[in-house]
């Protein structure tokens, strides 16, 4: 195996493609851009897993996500970065690969919430700009198009309806064996909450950047959605 650390602050290298894409919870942002990584030969950038990690962070210290004064002094001793292992990436949580740990969905709560304080927010868009800068990308996320990468070279808003959406991720936590006992309803209730939670946010709340391609894939499958995103691309 191969193993590239994130080292970026005299890259200098801002001819790079980079392929934004933006959009609510389970619209199949992930899905899509890690196919378009594959079919286009480009790194692909996974923005929420930094703020799970700083997500996992305040959950084993015990810190509640919302709680600014604790939260923001936490950071000063924290560091993310990024390693690319045979082109698939890692996040690193002060030196831990923590990939493995930040998929259950306490700490995606954990996530949803401590990326609404600014100074959060600010820490990692300079570590995703700077990913931008060295690296052919694709990168997902909320406010990616608006926020993080506003001179992206192609930018995309991927959306589906609520329902639609809470089905995805039912399918897949069955799938995982994640469901915990929730029901379709409260799945539903939770997209609706986090959809609410990060439209009203003060700092980059999500909605699609006046230039970004909006594509609604409530009745697309995969491909058809990845096809659409190509077909802007060129």
């Amino acid at each position: 195996m191969t193993a590239e650390r994130s080292e970026f602050a005299n890259s200098g290298n801002t001819g790079n493609i980079s392929i934004a894409i933006d959009g609510p919870a389970g619209a199949g942002k992930s899905t899509i851009a890690k196919e378009i990584s594959k079919r286009l030969s480009i790194t692909y950038v996974d923005t929420g897993a930094m703020y799970r990690a700083i997500g996992l962070k305040a959950m084993r210290m015990g810190i509640d996500p919302a709680d600014v004064r604790h939260v923001v002094p936490m950071l000063d001793g924290t560091n993310v970065s990024i390693e690319y292992v045979d082109g698939v990436q890692h996040v690193l949580l002060d030196g831990e690969d923590v990939s493995g740990l930040i998929r259950t969905e306490e700490v995606s709560h954990y996530a949803s919430v401590i990326s609404t304080i600014p100074e959060v927010r600010k820490k990692l868009v300079e570590l995703q700009r700077a990913l931008a800068r060295v690296r052919n990308v694709v990168m997902d996320g909320r406010d990616i198009c608006s926020y993080v990468l506003p001179d992206a070279t192609h930018k995309f808003f991927v959306t589906a309806e609520p329902e639609v959406r809470a089905e995805r991720r039912y399918t897949e936590y069955e799938a995982a064996g994640k469901l915990d006992g929730r029901s379709f309803d409260d799945i539903l209730c939770e997209i609706k909450r986090r959809d609410e939670r990060d439209s009203t946010r003060e700092a980059a709340p999500l909605c699609p950047a006046d230039d970004a391609v909006v594509i609604d894939t409530s009745e697309m499958n995969v491909e058809s959605a990845v096809a659409a995103v190509l077909a802007h691309i060129g």
